[in-house]
């Protein structure tokens, strides 16, 4: 909502958010934030998984409580204590992306891209690549619109003369 200022301002400000409310409302924008928290919850999970089971099990090899706790390497420092390189954390972390990274391709990955390959041998064959019973797209439903539309005026059932432009000054309904 405008807060006030001149004409212009107010016009400007009225520009500016129209435009946000418009880019916010765009499903990609939906879409995008659901995955952002559907794999933050994701990557949570597999990181209790590694931090709880896998590294405190890994790290029982070495004997060390846990993974990040193993490999620790120390070197003296200038003056006179000690430093500690944590190659253990390094490997728990690695460990913990190559799960991460294993799981997204065989559950999200892997399926999509033997469904695209299905759908792409379907269309070689001829068949449909999408099921008969899938609704229509959006632009299967503006192509329908249109074809009713221009049967509708050929068919003299028209009850305008002509489609109607709204003008720059005219308020859209």
């Amino acid at each position: 909502m405008p807060t006030g200022g001149t004409p212009e301002e107010i016009i400007k400000e009225s520009v500016m958010l129209k435009g946000f409310k418009e880019f916010i409302l765009r499903g990609n924008v939906i879409e995008l934030a659901v995955a952002v928290v559907v794999g933050t919850a994701f990557t949570a999970l597999v990181n209790s998984i590694v931090t709880a089971v896998i590294n405190p099990a890994i790290g029982a090899l070495f004997n060390a409580e846990s993974l990040a706790d193993a490999f620790v390497v120390r070197i003296p420092t200038l003056d006179g204590g000690n430093a500690e390189l944590l190659f253990g954390a390094v490997v728990a972390a690695v460990l913990n992306f190559i799960i991460v990274a294993a799981v997204v391709y065989f559950a999200l990955v892997m399926p999509m891209n033997y469904l695209a390959h299905r759908a792409e041998a379907r269309r070689k064959a001829g068949a449909p690549a999408v099921s008969e019973n899938a609704p229509p797209t959006e632009i299967e439903l503006l192509a329908q619109i249109r074809d009713l539309l221009a049967e509708r005026d050929a068919a003299g059932n028209s009850t305008a003369t002509g489609a109607h432009v709204a003008t720059p000054d005219e308020p859209r309904a």
